[in-house]
């Protein structure tokens, strides 16, 4: 299905949990507004993805934890991007989250604390649908039950993946 891209998001989600180990520690490359690009060093090998964190959460009553949207490139895969939701808790098992950008929905599984696009090949839509929007909201369900909206500008996605093309 999407084992090599599925190591990126793998290896993407550990450094964000690994932030604070000095080895792991990605670097700020550029910031665009509401995305930053960052850079960090595997295997002699320079990796980059883009992040933002949301604008609102819902419910507010609720501790959400840390919460990223990621954009990064599947191995070997040239310039694919592989659009990844992190959240600060367990999403729960077998369930769908969903992103919206204004009349476009796209479906995103689950496991652990993320969430992909379910069909591989409306990633590029996905990523097209970003540059030409203004925000989105992705939708899921922690392992308690607790439905999350989260809302997430799209301020400066079109440079910062510009940007995250010339990264050697």
């Amino acid at each position: 299905m999407k084992t090599p891209a599925l190591s990126l998001s793998f290896a993407i989600a550990a450094v964000l949990a690994a932030a604070s180990a000095v080895h792991a520690q990605p670097t700020m490359v550029k910031q665009f507004n509401d995305w930053g690009v960052y850079s960090y060093d595997r295997s002699g090998k320079t990796v980059c993805y883009i992040l933002t964190v949301p604008k609102t959460m819902q419910p507010a009553a609720v501790d959400h934890g840390r919460n990223y949207f990621v954009v990064g490139r599947a191995p070997g895969s040239g310039t694919n991007y592989e659009p990844q939701a992190i959240m600060g808790y367990e999403l729960k098992p077998g369930s769908r989250a969903k992103v919206q950008i204004g009349d476009k929905e796209f479906a995103m599984f689950t496991k652990g604390t993320s969430a992909w696009v379910l069909e591989e090949t409306r990633e590029p839509d996905l990523i097209d649908t970003m540059r030409g929007g203004s925000d989105m909201t992705v939708d899921a369900v922690s392992r308690r039950g607790t439905a999350t909206t989260y809302t997430y500008s799209l301020n400066g996605v079109s440079a910062a993946l510009k940007r995250m093309a010339q990264c050697n």
